[in-house]
């Protein structure tokens, strides 16, 4: 039973497989025949004003109708040999000479090509070949039935000899055999042949998953701005605004309720007092996921928020005539931030800090320096490799001058994407 069903299995493959090799065959003819048309119009070589024009003429539109050719050769193997053939990258054909020359100049056209005029002619002699294998496969095989069946005057010379017969009737098995693995063997190197030409390379492969994981990182970094934006939004127009109230609703108690004890009025008062406390840490931690104004004003004048706050006095500098991407002013603000919070943990010995923002061929720069002893090491824990990996983050460069003595100067590139 097990060998009953491992041969159904086995013809029903070289079934599909014959049929994917004989619907390849009108295709992998075409360029065949473009090519042949200047020999059948011209039988005598030397009727031919130019060789070399009746030559490439009919090669041109084997070259331009290689995407149509390679569009129906995908569609064959997906829906004959369940083989999914990548898309090349898109090269537009302009009708413009330089968009033709691109075209042309594209590695994918080439391989197409090669494909249609070497590999495909190739498969379809293996065709031709399997063809006759199965047709002599099926007259010798069965020799031996013809001598039993056709009457002997009708019988060709060489099935007259019952010996004769019977070697004829095993090269008949010997055939159906070839014919067999001849088909497989076409269709699992055509194939081959196929994916390597007709689809991306292994570069363009690469380049392209690079693409997809830009495209993807790009996309998480902005919904993790998004999802800070909006937990932003929530807290201040939400636990802040109750936070506010109730700290008001305690100021008038304090200040209305005037017959209390001294031990309510005690507890009125600390109450009041945490309120403010729980209001200000808010306001800070509003401020750390994203800041309100950086949306409503722009970087400047985020930046200068920064600089008024801090605990040593900041010269600040910013020249970006025009709104960029919010990840990049996101990633540009919180970069000044944490740095300026690292001088003040790590350099208290610092007596002020210059921040300079602009813009320089092309790229955001951000610079914060500080007069502090210097020796920043970011293996050291200091923050450092925490601002190192937000620039990463947008694919900007970080770089870090710390020499011991100072000055220590951090600098931050980014690329200058402008704002939708």
């Amino acid at each position: 039973m097990g060998l009953l069903t491992a041969s159904r299995g086995t013809f029903a493959r070289v079934g599909r497989a014959t049929v994917f090799n004989v619907t390849g065959a009108p295709l992998q003819l075409l360029p065949l025949a473009l090519l042949a048309q200047p020999w059948l119009l011209f039988h005598d070589l030397d009727a031919v004003p130019e060789i070399q024009l009746a030559v490439l003429a009919p090669l041109l539109p084997v070259v331009y109708g290689a995407g149509a050719l390679t569009a129906a050769q995908r569609r064959r193997f997906a829906s004959l040999a369940g083989v999914d053939i990548p898309l090349l990258p898109v090269t537009r054909r302009r009708p413009t000479l330089r968009g033709a020359v691109n075209w042309l100049r594209a590695g994918g056209t080439w391989r197409q090509v090669a494909y249609h005029l070497l590999v495909g002619p190739a498969v379809l002699c293996g065709t031709a070949v399997t063809f006759v294998l199965w047709c002599w496969g099926v007259f010798a095989g069965t020799a031996l039935v013809w001598m039993w069946g056709v009457p002997p005057e009708q019988l060709p010379k060489f099935l007259e000899s019952s010996t004769e017969a019977v070697y004829i009737n095993a090269s008949g098995f010997d055939a159906l055999l070839a014919a067999l693995w001849l088909t497989l063997v076409l269709v699992r190197l055509d194939t081959r042949a196929a994916l390597a030409l007709l689809g991306p390379s292994r570069t363009e492969q690469l380049a392209r998953r690079v693409e997809d994981l830009t495209e993807s990182r790009a996309g998480a970094i902005a919904a993790a701005d998004a999802e800070r934006r909006r937990i932003e939004r929530d807290l201040h127009d939400g636990a802040q605004q109750r936070l506010v109230s109730l700290a008001v609703n305690l100021g008038i108690a304090r200040a209305t309720l005037t017959d209390l004890s001294t031990e309510a009025r005690q507890v009125i008062d600390d109450a009041h007092r945490e309120a403010k406390e729980a209001i200000d840490e808010l306001n800070n931690l509003v401020r750390g996921l994203h800041p309100a104004v950086l949306d409503d004003r722009g970087l400047d004048a985020a930046l200068s928020g920064i600089a008024a706050r801090g605990p040593l006095p900041v010269r600040l500098h910013v020249d970006v005539p025009r709104r960029l991407a919010p990840t990049v002013e996101a990633v540009a603000y919180f970069t000044v931030s944490e740095a300026l919070a690292n001088i003040t943990k790590h350099a208290p010995e610092a007596s002020c800090a210059d921040v300079t923002v602009g813009i320089h061929a092309g790229r955001l720069r951000v610079t914060v320096a500080d007069d502090g002893p210097g020796g920043a090491d970011p293996a050291h824990g200091s923050g450092l490799a925490g601002l190192a990996r937000r620039a990463a983050s947008v694919d900007g460069v970080f770089a870090l001058s710390s020499p011991v003595g100072g000055p220590t100067v951090i600098t931050v590139e980014l690329p200058c994407a402008v704002s939708p």
